[in-house]
């Protein structure tokens, strides 16, 4: 209180005295600076977070949002467009559930061409792929159960014997088999295998190295489902008496097409190793084979892949169908599999254009992100899987996917409920455990070299569900340091008492 107010306050008094000891009102004191509420609270920590002098270089967007209140609460870059990495597989999702419902299921077709007379067929027997993406170990428990189960059927109609070729017809799948703009040094690795109209094991081929009974003697290297699937060449020094810190490598070998298994193993060491199929049908005609001789089916013409239009018709003698797309979305959301995205999006393609394709596919999507009101400036899709890196999307464009998907009743915990929860599973198994996040975020992350990406749902302390979606590209920094960024978001939210912005005011102390 200044001098001259204090000097007014006394004389004010002793006026008073002076009249009698009536009483007059002391002036009201000043109020004090009010404190942050919670909203400006949590604005100003994820500004510190995002605005963090190692991330002067960097280009953060995050957006966060009360969907059912229509409240943003906190926004920064949410319009500027960003690499997502695997945060499109939220997009190709998103619009395989909202095309094709939760109860969608893919199904392969053997066929018969030529005609069938005393457990003889006297023709073809074709195998026609739509693009089953769950024949792996992963949804199966054996990735050749199917075919097992499709030959299972072929003998039950009493077929002993194929005088034609058993063929494996791709021709539902056009185009490329792999994702626009990919990196060749990401195609020898199991994350960057092609797909086709039938896959099996997610386009994953597994080499198995064992140490032999003695030091010295050579290690050996199996491939597994099936022989077939990848061509390997071993350049593995002799088995050793313990085990080689160093390890093994596998490089492909583009000249001879063919991987290279180079290190040592220890004896009775048993190493797996994962690489991509580089031609997934043939993989399936040789497994398909196998599963026709095992069941007593001798086969007398050898076996093909028909990449065209002409071995899609016959006379149907089995189909074998795919479980439910809700229940695939998890195998591809959880662990983030790149190979479901894209055969999802040509699955996609197939079915509401007719031509399954990876352009057919983003045609259905760019239509249906506009019905959700997220347009070419928002949003470039490329791909199914987010490998490549033309895909941009903005972090409002995002949380609009989200909101999209929280709407349908007929499938948003199917949605939510595929995605990772923190500390829990899938790709945030290990990351913000012990805090609020874990088990109340479900949210997908997207990871490629210099671009990180968390969007998805988040329940506050108080029950209220809130979008985000956290997004950094092009740091120098320690890749740590902006996980740590996206977590500690999430956590904040988690933790968090939503307030409405009336409440906010009502709870505010007066200004």
């Amino acid at each position: 209180m200044s001098a001259v107010r204090r000097h007014a306050v006394a004389g004010l008094a002793s006026l008073a005295a002076a009249c009698g000891g009536a009483r007059v009102p002391a002036p009201a004191p000043a109020p004090a600076p009010a404190a942050p509420n919670g909203r400006e609270a949590l604005v100003r920590a994820i500004d510190s977070l995002v605005r963090d002098p190692r991330f002067a270089n960097a280009h953060w967007g995050v957006l966060v949002v009360h969907p059912a209140r229509g409240d943003t609460l906190y926004a920064h870059n949410a319009d500027k467009l960003f690499v997502p990495a695997s945060n499109q597989k939220l997009v190709t999702g998103a619009v395989a559930l909202a095309q094709l419902g939760p109860e969608f299921r893919t199904r392969t077709s053997v066929l018969a061409r030529g005609p069938l007379r005393d457990g003889v067929l006297d023709g073809d027997l074709v195998l026609v792929g739509r693009g089953d993406p769950s024949w792996s170990d992963a949804m199966q428990g054996d990735a050749l159960l199917p075919l097992h189960d499709l030959a299972d059927s072929v003998r039950s109609r009493g077929i002993r014997r194929v005088r034609g070729r058993v063929v494996v017809a791709t021709g539902h799948f056009r185009g490329p088999r792999l994702g626009f703009g990919w990196d060749w040094d990401d195609l020898e690795y199991a994350y960057g295998a092609p797909v086709d109209a039938v896959l099996l094991n997610e386009g994953l081929a597994r080499l198995v190295v064992e140490g032999a009974a003695r030091p010295g003697e050579p290690a050996t290297v199996t491939v597994q489902p099936v022989a077939a699937a990848a061509r390997v060449q071993s350049a593995l020094g002799p088995t050793r008496a313990t085990p080689d810190t160093a390890g093994l490598d596998v490089t492909w070998d583009d000249d001879a097409r063919t991987y290279v298994v180079r290190g040592t193993v220890a004896v009775g060491q048993r190493v797996g190793l994962r690489v991509a199929m580089r031609e997934p049908a043939r993989a399936v005609a040789a497994a398909w084979l196998g599963a026709l001789d095992a069941r007593g089916v001798e086969v007398t013409g050898g076996v093909a892949v028909d990449t065209t239009a002409a071995m899609l018709a016959g006379d149907t003698l089995a189909v074998h169908a795919s479980p439910p797309l809700a229940d695939v979305l998890r195998f591809f959301e959880k662990p983030s599999q790149n190979q479901l995205g894209e055969q999802l999006l040509r699955v996609v393609g197939l079915e509401r254009t007719g031509v399954g394709s990876a352009d057919s596919g983003l045609a259905v999507v760019r239509r249906q992100l506009a019905a959700w009101g997220v347009d070419s400036t928002a949003a470039v899709a490329r791909d199914g899987s987010g490998l490549s890196r033309h895909n941009f999307v903005a972090p409002r464009a995002v949380v609009r996917i989200l909101d999209a998907m929280g709407r349908q009743e007929a499938w948003a915990r199917v949605f939510r409920d595929a995605l990772p929860l923190a500390g829990v599973d899938g790709t945030l198994a290990s990351r913000m455990r012990g805090t609020a996040a874990q088990g109340t975020v479900q949210a997908k992350t997207g990871f490629v070299d210099r671009v990180r990406s968390l969007s998805g749902y988040v329940t506050t302390r108080n029950g209220e569900t809130l979008l985000f979606s956290a997004l950094c590209n092009n740091w120098t920094t320690d890749v740590k340091a902006v996980e740590r960024v996206q977590d500690e978001i999430a956590e904040r939210l988690a933790a968090w008492r939503y307030r409405g912005p009336a409440d906010d005011v009502r709870a505010a102390p007066a200004r």
